[in-house]
């Protein structure tokens, strides 16, 4: 029998618990502060223990194991397994003898200790995600998780621009930032645009699309609204800009799909619903723009756009981060410098006068092609490629009405952050890395409903 078609056959509350848990782990972990933090990040590895825990109570219950034959598995499996070969000791410290009290390290890796870490968190994002494929399934859960995921986006983008207004010297009044602009729970504005990119085209997939009751527009357009101011006052110029391939996603896989227009009848043809939506954005943009003016935003309008600069380099040294990143693959071209490396390696290779210390290379792409080399840049090459797939088939795939404009939705969001990852690194933020594999369970469980290929998404294993 096929779990997918029939989620509420028989649903354990420990299946129910486990479900409960993936929607609060990320949020949680957004709240505080993104989980940048190792005392947040071991709350997480404890929460993917609790996770495991809970998926065998379950099989116990049902008496099977249940687990996801989702190929996007396999790129992070493997991404795991490359990070012990980083920490062989076939590489040279390059200290002379004796110069050292204690014997040094000879890893390829550059950190061991950070690829150590890296592996960590990336086990636990593994069974989390893992988790999230088995147990985010059926109409029910994928329209409790979306709205979760919106709603929760919508409250911290209020949070967010209540605490812009305020001006406070720290995050909640409570931790100060000097070295860094915050917005809402992040110590990166930046990276709060990212997580917003996700909730807002997870919302504009649902608004463009048809199943949502005529009553519930009004408060998805207010969290619209919303979170896309947030985005603004960010100032991130990336976020904006990702925020442009999101609406555009949206609006694009909406027409393709033949999606109709939000109506009880149902009879509306997709290019009027499409029409309708166009004039809605427009309209939208003006009252965003009304908005953000009256809010004291102008400065970070126009730093967003463009206009707001007046360094000499307009990247803001990317560009010089991005050749960087370029020597340290040259230098480790096979296996790379070390997952979460970057920092120790960037001085070595840094070809100014080495007075910061850089811990990212603001381009999430490039940084993995110098921490993984050539086999941890293909495993993230694959892992977009198979995404990609993974967002045509859900469209495709979902049943007509909410089900299709979710799926639409978490494309666009995911579009939206990995084009965010080519000028920034969002997703080594650890609640935006959650979120991202939230969206995509999510997405793919959307696909899966009243789809007759569901069997093949999952396999049952006996367990007695």
């Amino acid at each position: 029998m096929n779990p997918t078609s029939k989620p509420q056959a028989s649903v354990s509350r420990y299946s129910q618990a486990a479900f409960v848990l993936l929607l609060a782990v990320p949020m949680l972990a957004t709240v505080f502060y993104g989980a940048v933090d190792p005392a947040a990040q071991g709350l997480l590895a404890v929460s993917a223990m609790l996770i495991l825990t809970l998926w065998a109570l379950d099989s116990l219950k049902r008496g099977s194991a249940e687990v996801s034959l989702e190929l996007l598995q396999a790129p992070l499996a493997a991404m795991i397994l490359l990070g012990p070969v980083q920490l062989l000791p076939l590489g040279n410290s390059g200290a002379p003898p004796g110069v050292l009290g204690v014997a040094p390290s000879s890893a390829l890796s550059y950190d061991p200790f950070a690829t150590r870490m890296f592996i960590v968190r990336l086990v636990a994002m593994l069974i989390f995600f893992a988790a999230a494929l088995v147990f985010i399934r059926g109409s029910k859960r994928v329209r409790a998780a979306a709205v979760a995921l919106v709603g929760f986006g919508a409250l911290m983008a209020f949070v967010g621009t209540l605490q812009w207004l305020a001006k406070p010297e720290a995050i909640y009044g409570l931790r100060p930032t000097p070295q860094a602009i915050p917005f809402g729970s992040f110590v990166n504005q930046h990276h709060f645009a990212a997580f917003m990119e996700m909730t807002i085209g997870l919302g504009l997939g649902i608004a463009l699309g048809s199943g949502l009751k005529r009553s519930m527009l009004p408060l998805l357009i207010t969290a619209l609204v919303l979170m896309m101011i947030a985005v603004i006052l960010t100032g991130s110029r990336g976020g904006i800009l990702s925020l442009g391939a999101v609406v555009i996603t949206a609006f694009a896989a909406t027409y393709f799909a033949g999606g109709r227009a939000r109506s009880k009848a149902g009879a509306a043809p997709a290019g009027r619903g499409i029409l309708y939506g166009l004039i809605g954005v427009s309209a939208g943009a003006v009252l965003l723009l009304v908005l953000v003016i009256s809010l004291g935003g102008v400065d970070n309008l126009l730093r967003g756009v463009g206009f707001g600069t007046a360094s000499d380099d307009p990247t803001s040294g990317r560009l010089h981060y991005w050749s960087v990143a370029i020597e340290i693959f040259k230098a480790n071209p096979l296996v790379g410098a070390g997952l979460d490396a970057f920092g120790n390696a960037f001085p070595l290779y840094d070809t100014r006068n080495g007075a910061f210390r850089v811990e990212q290379a603001h381009n999430d792409y490039l940084q993995m092609l110098a921490d993984g080399g050539m086999i941890g840049f293909g495993l993230v090459l694959v892992f977009v490629v198979m995404l990609a797939g993974a967002c045509i088939r859900s469209i495709r795939s979902a049943a007509e009405g909410f089900e299709r404009s979710v799926a639409i939705g978490a494309a666009a969001g995911i579009v939206g952050i990995l084009a965010h990852s080519v000028v920034d690194f969002p997703l080594r933020t650890t609640s935006n890395a959650y979120n991202f594999f939230l969206l995509i369970a999510v997405m793919i469980a959307a696909g899966a409903v009243s789809s007759t290929n569901a069997d093949t998404r999952h396999r049952r294993t006996s367990g007695r």
